[in-house]
């Protein structure tokens, strides 16, 4: 599937006996989504040692009300009726030169239940926001050999049990607030923090999002402080302290420079220490790259791998699958992270017998002026994605917009299938002792 650049069974299979065996594969009950992320897992820890990695964690959902009629053994996704399943991938990517580095893991289940009467009063591990926890501990325990571990994620994320539980010295943890929690201080936080001053006024760019906003340049106004918060009174772990002290960065648009769009307001909460606006800024920066898992759910779904179409007809299977694809939709943005200058070596990303077919492929896509060549080290992991950018349709000039993660998915697509055809022509190839003289060979 990563290969191939799609999850689609009646794709990936030559011929009829490779489609049953797809589906004996997803069916098989001794395949489990908990081995297949433990593996992936173990491989981006090997790539990661060393390394600050920002393990970015989020939740998407599948829907396949579409297929409802056909497909059995799913439960309900957000709004309440329709069938589906949920994903929490854990994204890993380099704090300091921004290369995704692979998943660390990803937690699927099935809703099955409705909400409990008496939700608020269950402990943490009985509900579905253990999940937040379970991501930043399946990165403690495959990123072990990291310099350091930040974990970010987005307001759901802010739980009091994972604050007092989670940051160990090795690990820190950076989200936005989504709770207007009581403090030692007196008052809420949200007060509190109206009440910083302002210390630094800069701008940064805020990406499209199709549908939603434009892309603009924002202009923001910082502030940061230090807040401790008190334990809640819905608090389920009677163990957790009656307080923490948190730092806290706040970081607001100034209203005309959003347009129509809503100014952003981020009110951020960590671990790390802030104590220069350097480091506030820092901070700001690391919440940013959340958008790449953004990235990552929007190469899953239509406009990419599209699962959501897969015929695949039960939800134990459609699970193992989605643990499948969101592997395929890493790789894509293993692409689109390099294409900015990686220093890593393609072979993370692609097999060894591919780097002569990327190789060869690259004066084919070049033109004729300097602008339009590839001005990155042969056999650099950012060299490749420039190949992979450009078959799936970029225009090759680094003054235009940056390719994403759907032109990096075509790119693939496109480059699975002329790899296929460069392999069969070498197996096809007559030996040179059966070459007669003066005859002409087109190898392809």
């Amino acid at each position: 599937m990563v290969s191939e650049g799609t999850v689609r069974i009646r794709q990936l299979a030559r011929r009829r006996s490779e489609r049953v065996k797809f589906g004996r594969f997803l069916v098989n009950k001794k395949v489990t989504v908990d081995e297949i992320m433990d593996r992936c897992g173990a491989r981006t820890g090997a790539q990661a040692a060393g390394r600050h990695v920002l393990a970015i964690q989020d939740t998407s959902e599948l829907n396949y009300q579409k297929h409802a009629g056909r497909t059995r053994g799913l439960g309900t996704v957000g709004n309440g009726s329709d069938v589906g399943l949920f994903l929490h991938p854990v994204l890993a990517v380099d704090a300091d030169s921004g290369d995704c580095l692979g998943l660390v893991g990803a937690e699927l289940w099935l809703r099955t239940e409705g909400k409990a009467a008496d939700y608020r009063a269950k402990p943490i591990e009985a509900k579905e926001s253990l999940r937040w926890l379970s991501g930043a501990e399946s990165a403690q325990r495959h990123l072990r050999g990291a310099a350091h571990i930040t974990v970010i994620a987005d307001r759901e994320s802010d739980i009091f049990e994972a604050w007092a539980r989670l940051p160990d010295g090795h690990l820190d943890l950076l989200s936005r607030a989504c709770r207007d929690r009581a403090v030692v201080q007196g008052g809420y936080l949200y007060a509190a923090l109206d009440k910083l001053p302002v210390v630094h006024h800069y701008a940064f760019d805020v990406p499209a999002q199709p549908g939603k906003r434009a892309k603009r340049c924002a202009n923001m106004e910082l502030r940061f402080g230090q807040v401790t918060i008190k334990r809640p009174r819905h608090c389920s772990d009677p163990d957790a302290p009656l307080s923490l002290t948190l730092r806290a960065v706040d970081v607001r648009e100034i209203a005309n420079s959003a347009g129509e769009d809503e100014p952003i307001h981020w009110r951020l909460l960590t671990t790390h220490p802030v104590d220069t606006i350097a480091q506030a800024i820092q901070i700001v920066d690391w919440y940013r790259q959340r958008w790449h898992i953004e990235q990552l759910f929007r190469t899953l779904k239509r406009q990419g791998l599209d699962i959501e179409a897969s015929q695949v007809e039960t939800g134990a299977a459609l699970l193992r699958l989605a643990a499948l694809a969101v592997q395929v939709a890493t790789r894509c943005m293993q692409m689109v992270l390099a294409r900015d200058g990686s220093d890593q070596p393609a072979i993370r990303a692609f097999q060894p017998d591919e780097i002569p077919i990327l190789a060869a492929l690259q004066p084919t896509l070049e033109g004729k002026t300097e602008k339009q060549h590839n001005p990155h080290s042969q056999g650099s992991l950012v060299w490749a994605a420039w190949i992979i950018a450009r078959l799936g349709g970029w225009n090759g000039y680094r003054s235009e917009s940056p390719p994403g993660p759907i032109t990096m998915y075509n790119g693939l697509r496109r480059f699975a299938t002329l790899a296929e055809g460069w392999r069969l022509a070498q197996l096809t190839q007559p030996p040179p002792s059966s070459l007669k003289p003066g005859l002409l060979v087109c190898t392809g």
